[in-house]
C-alpha cells in the first residue's frame, strides 16, 4: 500500500483498514479505522488536510484532493459511501452519506449527514445537501426526500464494504 510522505507529514492509517495495493495515500490524510480504500484511487493531502471518519469506503478509481485556501480541507465523516470513479475537492461529507458513482463534488460543498448524491452528478461550489435529500445531475438539483428504506441503504452499503474489505485483508 503506497503511503506517501509530503514534506514532513506522512499519513495515518486506522486499525484493520484496507488500502488496495494500486491506491495513493499521500500527505495529510487521516483515514479511520474499519474503513477501505479500493484499487486506483488517489487521496492526495498535500496542500491542506483530508479526514476519512471510521467505517467509510473509497471505491476504484476515485480522486481526493484538496484546496490550498484557509477553507480548503476535504472531511469525511462516519459511515460513508463514495462510488466508483468519483471526484472530491475540498468539501466536506457528513456521516451516513452516499454519493454515487462518477460524481464530481466541487470546493466547499457539504452533504449532510443520511443524505444522497445521484450517480453521475456535479455538485457544483458551495452547493448545501440538506439531511434526508436526494440530489441528481449536473449540475445537481434537489429531487426530492429519502425513503427511511433508502437512508437505511446507506449505512447498510458502509457495513458491506467493510465486511468485503476484511475479506481482502485475509
Amino acid at each position: 500500500m503506497p503511503l506517501i510522505k509530503f514534506g514532513e507529514i506522512s499519513p495515518i492509517i486506522g486499525e484493520l483498514t484496507f488500502i488496495a495495493q494500486n491506491a495513493f495515500i499521500i500527505g495529510d490524510v487521516t483515514i479511520g479505522a474499519d474503513s477501505s480504500v479500493w484499487h486506483g484511487c488517489t487521496i492526495r493531502g498535500d496542500v491542506n488536510r483530508i479526514v476519512i471518519g471510521e467505517s467509510t469506503n473509497i471505491q476504484d478509481g476515485t480522486t481526493i484532493h484538496v484546496g490550498s485556501h484557509k477553507d480548503g480541507s476535504t472531511i469525511i465523516g462516519q459511515c460513508v459511501t463514495v462510488g466508483h470513479s468519483c471526484l472530491l475537492h475540498a468539501c466536506t461529507l457528513m456521516d451516513n452519506t452516499f454519493v454515487g458513482m462518477g460524481s464530481l463534488i466541487m470546493d466547499g460543498a457539504l452533504i449532510e449527514e443520511n443524505a444522497m448524491l445521484g450517480a453521475g452528478s456535479l455538485l457544483t461550489e458551495g452547493k448545501h445537501i440538506r439531511s434526508g435529500e436526494l440530489w441528481l445531475g449536473r449540475p445537481a438539483k434537489f429531487a426530492r426526500r429519502l425513503t427511511t428504506d433508502e437512508i437505511s441503504h446507506i449505512r447498510k452499503s458502509a457495513e458491506k464494504y467493510s465486511i468485503l474489505a476484511r475479506q481482502y485483508m485475509r
